[in-house]
């Protein structure tokens, strides 16, 4: 019998457990909704130009550069790199923060299965996918391949890190952005999940990952990876709490009501710079609350994307 996803828009823990590996939850996820949409959401970035060689007489003279005859008065033709099918990499946010708010499901839970999805549904495409797992630094990297042992390799690497996680994890997003832009050398779709929760003190630098992976021309779409009621929303009863970061261990000792106002008016700047930036930067981000679980945020998503192309 196929696995029906709950109400809350995914697979409940016990469902998850009976099913096992996430290659086989990514296919029934897959299956059950991503196939139904009549075309591919994603596209390639068909045919790309690569060089200038000498016109060889008798042969066709449809890729004639006629521009650059009439600056020569020679005749070259436009040299194309082989036509190939998308390449994505995948870069999910590993640090400690991720593991909020709990052990069996949480925002790197729900990053991982929907992430699986993700591979499982570009790698029946025939595309090539990578994927890189981060926190403070680069902690896997796998680059973009399209063989059935390289998504074995991605759904075993995701499958261990679910199953537990350590704190104190910092986060270093800005500076794994980087690396990523200097180490990706083909224009590639690059889809992120984070929680973008950093400790910045230079605005510029929380930013400018972003907007290197922009400049080599790769096309960008954010995830951005909540606890809405909890992290955003701050929707806790009012008695006495103790909060601890889990990046950095650090504790305070407070009662919601009386900070609730003040941590909401900081968290939408936060967001509103954000949104700003991804707009500016021309970024596809996209608001995933984990209550609303990965079916839910992974087929609107989908849905959006395949009405826009």
């Amino acid at each position: 019998m196929t696995p029906k996803p709950v109400k809350n828009g995914y697979f409940d823990i016990a469902l998850m457990q009976q099913l096992g590996k996430l290659e086989l939850i990514a296919r029934y996820v897959v299956e059950g909704f991503i196939t139904g949409l009549h075309k591919s959401p994603f596209h390639g970035f068909s045919v790309e130009f690569a060089e200038h060689r000498q016109y060889n007489p008798g042969e066709s003279t449809r890729h004639i550069d006629w521009k650059l005859y009439g600056r020569t008065d020679k005749l070259f033709v436009k040299k194309y790199e082989e036509e190939t099918n998308l390449r994505c990499q995948i870069v999910i946010d590993m640090s400690s923060s991720m593991f909020y708010p709990a052990p069996e499901y949480n925002k790197f839970t729900f990053s991982a299965y929907a992430a699986a999805s993700l591979l499982y549904m570009l790698r029946n495409q025939r595309d090539a996918t990578g994927l890189t797992l981060y926190s403070d630094k680069i902690d896997e990297h796998y680059p973009a391949r399209s063989s059935y042992a390289h998504l074995q390799l991605l759904f075993n690497s995701l499958q261990n890190k679910v199953s537990g996680f350590e704190l104190n994890r910092t986060t270093s997003t800005a500076e794994v952005l980087h690396q990523i832009a200097e180490t990706i050398h083909k224009r590639s779709m690059v889809i992120i999940f984070s929680d973008m929760f950093e400790n910045q003190t230079n605005e510029k630098d929380y930013f400018s990952g972003l907007q290197h992976l922009k400049f080599k021309k790769h096309e960008i779409i954010l995830f951005h990876v909540t606890d809405k009621r909890k992290e955003i929303e701050f929707d806790f009863e009012n008695r006495p709490f103790r909060f601890t970061d889990m990046e950095t261990d650090q504790k305070v000792d407070l009662f919601p009501d009386e900070y609730r106002e003040i941590y909401r008016k900081h968290i939408q700047e936060l967001k509103n710079k954000l949104a700003v930036k991804c707009l500016q930067y021309q970024i596809d981000m996209i608001e995933a609350d984990i209550h609303d679980g990965y079916f839910q945020v992974l087929q609107n998503f989908l849905i959006k994307r395949q009405k826009l192309y």
